[in-house]
């Protein structure tokens, strides 16, 4: 099925970009979301004649990811678990932790945002490079120490 991408779409596509997906892809996610429209004759003509409200609002929408990216480039982030012998951990750090971490310092990311090194969770003491994905075209990285909880806390 042939849709036009009304944002920009990691792996897909920008604005205004005709593409080819799968009939499910389009009719169960990117056309509810309001991410695509069918690439009918009417469709196209009515995004043509949008097309300059839609780049300004994609600019816009760029310019603030870029200013959260920027406030968050500085932000050092520390997460305390219990950890046995030689700094691993009994259980893991994960996406959910960093995402509620960062809204404790008043940064609101969104668990989906957040890229752990590896794709996966965090299973030893240390310190870590996180990125966080603002948007399709800004990340900004962040750092976390993972320490020892204290003997009593």
């Amino acid at each position: 099925m042939e849709v036009i991408l009304l944002e920009k779409v990691q792996r897909l596509g920008g604005l205004g970009d005709k593409v080819s997906v799968k009939a499910g892809f389009a009719r169960n996610y990117l056309i509810p979301k309001g991410i695509a429209v069918a690439a009918t004759p009417r469709n196209v003509a009515e995004f043509e004649a949008r097309r300059e409200e839609l780049e300004r609002r994609e600019a816009e929408a760029l310019a603030a990811a870029g200013r959260q990216a920027t406030v968050l480039e500085d932000v050092e982030i520390t997460v305390s678990r219990r950890a046995g012998e030689g700094g691993r951990l009994f259980g893991s750090v994960g996406a959910a932790d960093v995402a509620q971490a960062l809204a404790e310092l008043g940064h609101e990311v969104a668990r989906q945002q957040v890229r752990m090194p590896g794709g996966d969770t965090i299973r030893q003491v240390g310190e870590y490079a996180v990125t966080i994905h603002v948007s399709a075209e800004v990340e900004a990285a962040i750092r976390l120490k993972v320490e020892p909880e204290s003997a009593d806390g």
